[in-house]
């Protein structure tokens, strides 16, 4: 596909009239409220089918490896080392998997918005921000989500502020966003409240998104989760990660751990990793 023709499958497939200052408006508003907004049918109806087939057809280069985890993300196996009652105690079983972003064809819808400087503009105006930068990881940064039948994407906190993700797919059954906006902080981990989250005596709000629907979450502070997926039909979702700073890679324990490898990039940014905050994860 040249270039002239990505261009014009993104202009047609995308709803550009959403670009308007009311939409950012109202995204701000929400997102300073709840840290999260959805704009429906951001991918237009007419072209949903093609996105959907788009990303299915590139799902089976996920990788999967069901693995137990806790909210945190950090070692399951120092658990009891913990103070009683710590959130960290919980484990679960991680049963979504991620394509990396070498798998995914440059010349592809979801490649060519991560990658479109309008888009950018876009979300960073939303996020209330000068710029955004995509990721400098060759493997994060645009991913897609695949979530099976009988899999789920348990409670976790994510390591970048701002994150917008795409539904390509819908399963039958299940797979619903579920999140408890702020619960944390910079500042404050707020282990009790996280703990009632787990213990299952939490309220989280949820969404019900669609294929097409784009959403704006500020998921560093927010407790989320996909529940399981029911039915024959996967989840799928493709995920657009970007940084108020350029150069960003991800950790290498973390990358492996997602994508069962890791590249030269990854070990020769572990010596210059900065962190924004001091929280576990």
């Amino acid at each position: 596909m040249s270039t002239s023709d990505v261009l014009t499958l993104h202009h047609s497939a995308i709803d550009t009239a959403l670009y308007d200052d009311a939409v950012v408006t109202r995204a701000r508003r929400e997102l300073r409220a709840t840290g999260c907004t959805v704009l429906k049918d951001f991918v237009r109806p007419a072209h949903q089918e093609a996105l959907r087939a788009e990303c299915a057809a590139i799902a089976p280069h996920a990788y999967f490896a069901a693995e137990t985890v806790n909210v945190y993300n950090t070692d399951v196996t120092e658990a009891a080392s913990l103070p009683p009652g710590h959130p960290g105690r919980i484990t679960f079983e991680r049963g979504n998997a991620f394509v990396a972003r070498d798998r995914i064809p440059a010349g592809s819808l979801i490649a060519t918005l991560y990658a479109d400087p309008a888009f950018q503009s876009f979300i960073a105006a939303c996020f209330e921000l000068p710029r955004l930068y995509e990721l400098a990881d060759p493997l994060s940064g645009l991913v897609l989500n695949v979530v099976e039948p009988g899999m789920g994407h348990p409670w976790h906190f994510d390591t970048n502020e701002y994150t917008v993700s795409l539904l390509t797919q819908q399963p039958e059954d299940g797979g619903g966003f579920e999140y408890c906006p702020g619960i944390r902080s910079a500042e404050d981990e707020n282990f009790a409240a996280v703990g009632e989250v787990l213990a299952g005596r939490g309220d989280p709000d949820r969404l019900a998104l669609r294929p097409g629907d784009l959403q704006l979450f500020k998921g560093r502070y927010a407790l989320h989760r996909v529940s399981p997926v029911g039915g024959a039909t996967a989840r799928h979702s493709a995920i657009f990660a970007y940084s108020e700073r350029p150069g960003v890679i991800g950790r290498a324990a973390r990358t492996r751990q997602l994508f069962g490898r890791v590249l030269p990039e990854h070990r020769a940014a572990e010596d210059r990793a900065v962190r924004t905050d001091r929280l576990l994860d």
